[in-house]
């Protein structure tokens, strides 16, 4: 089973400093700056996902590289440009996404082998088009026609893509994309795929879908899945309690940024481990805090209180790192700080914290990140440390991932 992991230009810098909380005056964030597969080992994953609409932009607007970035990836190859070690494979994608709301997707087939040959990738997916619903009894004409069409566009989209792969002598090994609203029309998306040529096909939109709505998505695929040829892919989805089922039913890859972003988006699951997830101790900058600074503003809190209670929560949670302080100490000096920057917040959050201090799971964790940083990696402040800790997590899905018996 292999994962992908998207990309988002998700780096860090090796040379910033948590104690100033700065980067370095000679930083050039290109030149410098490290992807998960540079800063952990083994690599937390076997293959990256890169969307043209990432790169290049859609309907939306720009996409998430600026102008010098794009011109570099399409200079260098996917490869050099995010320094892949050997056996890591690149795959490209639309990013459909990006263009849910239209009626039709905005790049033409031209248009996204290009991106996929000039950008070298390995691999590289049909054009496709979301359907967000999920209607597991309806036909093709009960449903909703506008995903009866869009399933009809993302098919004849694959076999242009597919003719064009040909036409081409490409090198890319091409993933046709399979959309549909219930276990029957994924099925026959399949199927068709299949009857054009495609060895690999993505399955797409199940984001939302509950596990068992896949399983039994998959199990009607099964019955129409060439057993000794074709091999599929999950867009989107880990579902890791459920992968050796998945395996079973022919899913070989799949992809995500659900570890990932948990570190920073999730509100209690930051920091996992392999038995269990910890909240970060959250701990804001005094200049960075919209709820502190419109305090201070008002006059409710003083600037320079709030700047020292800062100073000395940082200095105890990392002096408790360091086995220099007692828990009821840390705690304290955290309680001082965090009163000031949302009572409420610190309320809900207490025990959380506690735990967290508590069980000192950063100890317990045999990765480089862990190991270098300690107790900074649980601190849920600025990119740096909160990029850092989705790193991590993404080690702890790796070692789940090896555990699991896909025979």
């Amino acid at each position: 089973m292999k994962f992908y992991f998207p990309d988002s230009q998700d780096q860090v810098s090796p040379s910033y400093d948590f104690f100033s909380d700065e980067y370095s005056d000679f930083r050039v964030r290109q030149r410098d700056d490290r992807y998960a597969h540079q800063v952990v080992t083994p690599a937390p994953y076997k293959g990256i996902l890169v969307s043209k609409a990432i790169v290049d932009g859609s309907v939306k607007g720009a996409g998430k590289y600026t102008a010098p970035q794009r011109q570099r990836l399409y200079r260098l190859g996917v490869r050099d440009f995010f320094r892949l070690p050997e056996g890591m494979d690149s795959l490209g994608d639309c990013g459909a996404f990006n263009y849910i709301d239209e009626k039709i997707p905005p790049y033409s087939v031209e248009e996204v082998l290009d991106f996929y040959e000039e950008c070298q990738f390995d691999e590289g997916v049909s054009i496709d088009h979301v359907i967000f619903g999920y209607q597991p009894k309806a036909t093709d004409t009960e449903v909703d026609p506008a995903w009866a069409e869009r399933r009809r566009i993302s098919l004849r989209l694959a076999e242009k893509f597919l003719a064009g792969i040909e036409d081409r002598k490409s090198k890319v090994i091409p993933f046709g994309a399979a959309q549909g609203w219930s276990p029957a029309s994924y099925a026959d998306s399949v199927a068709q795929l299949q009857d054009m040529g495609y060895k690999r096909i993505a399955l797409g939109g199940m984001v939302p879908l509950k596990t068992h709505e896949i399983m039994a998505c998959l199990d009607k695929i099964e019955e129409v899945r060439d057993k000794d040829t074709t091999k599929l892919h999950l867009l989107g989805i880990t579902r890791i309690g459920s992968m050796e089922e998945f395996s079973k039913r022919g899913v070989a890859s799949f992809d995500s940024t659900s570890a990932f972003r948990q570190a920073f988006m999730d509100e209690r699951n930051n920091f996992h481990t392999a038995k269990d997830t910890y909240t970060a101790v959250r701990v804001p900058q005094v200049d960075g805090n919209p709820t502190l600074k419109r305090q201070i503003l008002a006059g409710a809190v003083s600037q320079s209180a709030a700047i020292k209670a800062e100073r000395e929560c940082l200095h105890a949670l990392r002096a408790y790192g360091n086995k220099q302080l007692e828990l009821t100490e840390a705690m304290a000096a955290l309680e001082t700080y965090l009163t000031l920057v949302d009572e409420k917040k610190w309320t809900k959050y207490h025990d959380k914290y506690k735990k967290t201090l508590d069980d000192r799971p950063w100890e317990d964790c045999s990765c480089l990140l862990c190991r270098d940083l300690g107790v900074e990696i649980v601190i849920f402040r600025g990119t740096e440390r909160n990029k850092r800790r989705g790193f991590h997590n993404m080690t702890v899905l790796q070692a789940k991932m090896s555990q699991l018996n896909f025979t």
